[in-house]
């Protein structure tokens, strides 16, 4: 008689791999729901205004036309002011100090602030340590960027009108309320100068943006923060230099800022918009350009810090 040997071999039970349970993120976890809040458009803002950088950027251009109030202070002369510059009637009131302040700042101090905001965004994160673990959690990096740069602009926008209107309130204190005097004849009274003015603050946003885009893009190619807004600088000054070159000839209308002072035109009696439009086209070219390439080399940089 024969046995079945597969009969009596003995059983063995094998053991069931454990499968283990979905879990809550903790709170060292990123969710969607955190990073959402750490990637918002008001968080954005508490990380700029949180920045030392932003406060003292703040503070230096709200200094200057208190400055140059006690720098006229200091160099008044006897006789009434006059001559055919802004400067010659910055004392005659509000309306003519705050062009004046303006004209100032616009050819360096803004330039520098629209460098700041804009090319201090991304480095910063990633001197700070913390750009990799904003991009830990599934979240494109097109809207990590999107809202870097949206604060930045906005930031920028801010600091003109702020500045703006600081300059028309220190300049009514300390001179009085008159309308504008222009140097070449005709006077502005305060309906017709305010929306020109308006205007003008706008110009020189989108202006600016020229060089927001040129330091956002050098920002996401560095860990450097100063790096990114000093070559931006650098850009702006170079340009301006190569614009007074004679023998470049039409070539000069290309360079980056060259109708940054177009927004004077709004202060003769009849406007004329030709160079205005020109200086809008050329800055949403270059701005156009410079946040696309920003855009695509983030999307494939390797972020390591």
């Amino acid at each position: 008689m024969t046995t079945d040997p597969v009969a009596k071999q003995p059983t063995t039970t094998v053991p069931t791999a454990t499968v283990p349970r979905a879990t809550e993120p903790t709170a060292t976890e990123p969710s969607g729901r955190h990073t959402r809040g750490a990637l918002s458009f008001g968080a954005e803002v508490r990380r700029q205004l949180g920045r030392r950088r932003t406060l003292w950027s703040f503070v230096i251009m709200l200094a200057l036309p208190v400055i140059l109030i006690g720098a006229f202070a200091l160099g008044r002369t006897s006789g009434p002011p006059g001559g055919s510059r802004l400067s010659d009637l910055a004392q005659q009131g509000s309306a003519n100090f705050a062009i004046f302040a303006l004209a100032a700042a616009s050819d360096f101090l803004l330039v520098v602030l629209a460098a700041l905001f804009a090319g201090d965004a991304v480095p910063a994160e990633a001197s700070w340590s913390t750009l990799r673990y904003l991009l830990i959690a599934p979240v494109p990096r097109a809207r990590l960027l999107a809202s870097k740069w949206a604060v930045a602009i906005v930031s920028l926008g801010v600091a003109i009108v702020v500045y703006l209107g600081w300059g028309l309130l220190v300049g009514g204190l300390a001179y009085g309320w008159a309308p504008f005097t222009n140097p070449a004849g005709g006077v502005l009274g305060w309906g017709e100068l305010l929306p020109r003015l308006a205007i003008a603050a706008a110009y020189l946003f989108v202006t600016l943006l020229q060089v927001a885009g040129i330091a956002f893009v050098l920002g996401v190619r560095t860990d450097a923060p100063l790096g990114a807004v000093g070559v931006a600088v650098l850009v702006a000054i170079v340009s301006s230099i190569l614009g007074q070159i004679d023998s470049l000839g039409d070539l000069r209308n290309g360079l980056p800022l060259h109708y940054i002072r177009a927004w004077q035109d709004l202060l003769t009696p009849q406007v004329d918009w030709t160079a205005m439009g020109h200086g809008v086209l050329w800055s949403v070219l270059y701005t156009l350009l410079t946040v696309g390439l920003a855009f695509a080399v983030f999307r494939r940089k390797d972020v390591l810090s």
